[in-house]
């Protein structure tokens, strides 16, 4: 129970009257007595009614949303008694920008329902929490309040980054026709299959090998292994050096207009080299994942840590890979070159390798051009720094990458992604 200031005149008054009475035995002095007292207990019962006999739901319709796109809610209150609720203030604490699903309900009746839905627009990628929610409600003299957290409320959304469709985004990429599998085990179903296992609850039924069903009289599945084409490997490039322009955590989000007839403000990627490179590795991936390419990602987001996802396909691989891109930052310690020489064994002949940077150092070229010589199909996406308005730019690093004959894209800020992904620079 909050807010006893309220009522703490109407408590004096109370202990007044029944002193008086007590002392006098005037009958007036009775009446007030049983007034106030009447009054108090009438007004406390009827807050504390309000608050306890309600419920509340909460539905996300997703929770897992590309910046640019809406999170959309659904909340019913349903008052559970007979007695109208004259208020019902519903207080959302969540961190989401914008989301504005806090509320207050008037003339609740008896055994009578409301519920609204939240559309939120999503402009920055992140993992945020939705609620707790606190309900408060009164009597109808205002001489209680009450407030009731529901922490089981609390659940969290995943921002994705925005994502580009490349159609015109065709970079040299590897093959191993003829070659061996890949025997690395995989959860999608390819031409390959490596062994055979006892059906476990959830396996698809395509799995179910038939034969060795019908001999064991026991329901088997099959094992898939990745085939002979190569993987496709994104190296993001997150040292805090050579990014400019705001971290994630310090991009403002622009306020939503306060009335539905004023026009919402549009999506633009902010002027931060880091934002640029995420989205350029969230719509990479997905270029590749929709070509049925097996798509691992390697980064080093904070000091010595790395962070990396195995090469695989799908949809789940897409959900992975952007649930990564969603909350790291540039808080890297180790210089690109020394993180690509650190990854070269994992990456073997003919694999695609898309490297995604804002260094004007030239040592990562030289450990690039070392990968192109081993047989890696190196390919990189330079983000240019100049456009970010700092004193130096990426021209040193275009004109090396040129001479060592690496195909690369320049991506300024302004940049339509699309047309700076289909305008590559010597292609081979």
């Amino acid at each position: 129970m909050r807010s006893l200031e309220r009522s703490w005149v109407l408590f004096i008054l109370w202990f007044v009257s029944l002193l008086a009475a007590l002392s006098t035995g005037n009958s007036i002095f009775f009446s007030l007595t049983y007034l106030f007292t009447t009054l108090l207990l009438f007004s406390f019962l009827w807050a504390w009614l309000n608050i306890n006999l309600v419920r509340i739901t909460r539905q996300i319709r997703s929770r897992n949303i590309y910046a640019g796109d809406f999170v959309e809610e659904r909340f019913v209150i349903e008052n559970i008694s007979r007695l109208p609720k004259l208020w019902v203030e519903i207080k959302d604490s969540s961190d989401l920008p914008n989301h504005r699903a806090s509320r207050v309900i008037s003339n609740l009746g008896g055994k009578r329902q409301q519920s609204w839905h939240i559309r939120t627009l999503c402009y920055q990628r992140g993992r945020y929490t939705l609620g707790p929610v606190t309900l408060s409600s009164g009597d109808p003299f205002g001489l209680f309040l009450f407030k009731k957290e529901l922490p089981g409320f609390t659940s969290h959304v995943i921002i994705y980054p925005k994502t580009i469709d490349l159609p015109n985004f065709h970079p040299p990429i590897g093959e191993q026709t003829g070659g061996e599998a890949i025997h690395r085990r995989t959860h999608y179903v390819t031409t390959n299959v490596s062994t055979i296992r006892d059906y476990t609850f959830g396996d698809s039924l395509n799995r179910i090998h038939w034969p060795s069903t019908a001999r064991t009289g026991r329901m088997m599945v099959k094992e898939f292994e990745l085939d002979p084409m190569a993987d496709v490997w994104i190296f993001l490039d997150l040292e805090k050096n050579v990014h400019v322009g705001p971290t994630r955590a310090q991009i403002k989000v622009p306020p939503l207009p306060l009335v539905p007839w004023e026009k919402l403000p549009e999506f633009e990627l902010p002027p931060s080299t880091e934002e640029y490179s995420v989205v350029v590795a969230a719509s990479v991936g997905k270029h590749f994942l929709r070509q049925n390419r097996a798509v691992g990602f390697i980064t080093y987001p904070k000091g010595p840590h790395r962070e990396m996802a195995q090469g695989d396909r799908g949809e789940r691989q897409m959900n992975r890979i952007n649930e990564m891109l969603a909350v790291i930052e540039a808080q890297g310690s180790i210089p690109l070159a020394e993180v690509l020489a650190a990854e070269t064994p994992r990456f073997g002949r003919n694999t695609t390798l898309v490297i995604i940077t804002p260094s004007t150092t030239l040592e990562w070229v030289a450990v690039a051009r070392h990968l192109v010589n081993r047989g890696v199909r190196v390919t990189a996406v330079v983000i240019d720094p100049g456009s970010f308005n700092v004193p130096y730019n990426s021209l040193e690093v275009e004109i090396e990458l040129t001479a060592s004959h690496i195909p690369h894209y320049v991506v300024r800020q302004g940049d339509s992604l699309e047309q700076a992904l289909a305008n590559g620079r010597a292609l081979r």
